[in-house]
């Protein structure tokens, strides 16, 4: 197993790890909670659309930090700056002033973190080895996802929001500890190219988020619904598509370092498709909605090709955070596009099942674009996937 042989990419994975249990055992009540807190559907969805609104317009700030003290510190502070989030999010009552500071307070964490995040795990991987590198951590995100779901929905039941975000709050903090021993990665001064060789990555990564905002969050808030809005129902929903989705990373990961990447875009493509269908007829069926859920659980790894191909083309860029700067502003202008469509549908009406099918046309978009990617070889220039 060459590619457990990287123990800085070993760092960085047990690091995911923990902040997946913060994520799998909170961050999954995000947008439902909101729902309890007061907020209508199309308020939920607009607060969504207001955090990464946000992300968009500070990201840019974040990179004469990154040029001054490298990526590591930004890291650390990005996962800390995070952990903020959840005491902040459990002291929301309805629209005001705590909604106001939780969705500033998100977006500053997520500009310090995913943009670091993401360049980070790009410089230190290994091209030849990324599938399986990517399938690792996100078997350990899955394996964390299963418990974690039952015990935020049991905290939440039992002890209440306050305690449960707390904890979670304090989980996320302590997945800076493996960061710690990790090498730092210098950002060059000027990397003239950067911003061009992530058209590619732009593109994928916009439709990306259209289509989480429509598989994601709108799932989250039509799950919840078609549950009884019941936070226990909920949280075992979630940790029965971490347990379906535990192994499935590590074999497409090893089918993409294989040479089979344009093969594995085909299946993805073709398997997201069908989810997404399944679960806009599963909506108001408990039991339908349940299993659609499960069958979610594979999303990481059916994401798989994108994740692969963004990293190594970050990799072989002049600058892997510019390059996810960039990106990262590609999958925010798509899911804030989402986001505010389906909150403008809700107002209007429609039902959360038709919402949901507008996860399908950004996929008819990227398929053809990535599989020319992999067709083309990852060390075509990024013009001929184009």
């Amino acid at each position: 197993m060459a590619f457990l042989r990287n123990s800085a990419v070993n760092r960085v994975n047990l690091h995911y790890a923990v902040q997946a249990l913060a994520q799998s055992g909170g961050g999954v009540f995000f947008m439902v909670f909101l729902l309890r807190a007061g907020l209508s559907v199309p308020a939920a969805l607009s607060a969504m659309a207001a955090i990464i609104a946000a992300r968009f317009m500070l990201r840019p700030a974040i990179l004469p930090l990154a040029r001054r003290w490298g990526l590591k510190p930004l890291l650390v502070a990005g996962c800390l700056i995070v952990s903020l989030q959840y005491p902040l999010l459990s002291q929301v009552h309805g629209l005001g002033a705590g909604l106001a500071t939780l969705c500033i307070t998100a977006s500053i964490g997520d500009v310090f973190y995913w943009p670091s995040y993401n360049a980070y795990f790009a410089a230190i991987g290994d091209t030849e080895h990324r599938g399986h590198q990517i399938g690792a951590r996100e078997a350990l995100v899955s394996v964390a996802g299963i418990l974690a779901p039952l015990a935020g929905a049991w905290a939440l039941v039992n002890l209440g929001p306050g305690p449960m975000f707390a904890a979670v709050g304090a989980i996320q903090a302590l997945a800076a500890l493996p960061l710690l021993g990790a090498p730092n990665v210098a950002v060059k001064a000027a990397a003239p190219g950067a911003f061009r060789a992530a058209r590619l990555s732009v593109i994928l990564n916009a439709c990306d988020g259209f289509f989480d905002a429509f598989f994601v969050f709108v799932w989250q808030i039509a799950l919840f619904v078609s549950l009884g809005e019941s936070f226990g129902a909920y949280g075992g929903a979630m940790a029965l598509a971490a347990l379906t989705g535990a192994a499935s990373g590590l074999l497409l990961g090893r089918h993409i370092d294989a040479g089979h990447g344009a093969r594995a875009v085909v299946v993805s493509y073709i398997v997201l498709t069908a989810i997404v269908l399944v679960r806009a007829v599963s909506v108001g069926s408990p039991w339908l909605a349940v299993a659609a859920n499960a069958l979610g659980a594979l999303l990481a790894t059916l994401l798989l090709p994108v994740m692969t191909a963004n990293s190594n083309m970050a990799k072989a860029s002049p600058c892997p955070m510019r390059f996810h700067i960039a990106t990262e502003g590609g999958w925010d202008v798509g899911c804030f596009s989402g986001c505010l469509t389906a909150a403008a549908l809700s107002a209007a009406g429609v039902s959360l099942a038709a919402t949901i099918l507008l996860a399908l046309p950004p996929l008819a978009l990227a398929a053809p674009l990535l599989r020319r990617y992999y067709a083309s070889g990852p060390g075509a220039p990024i013009a001929a996937a184009l």
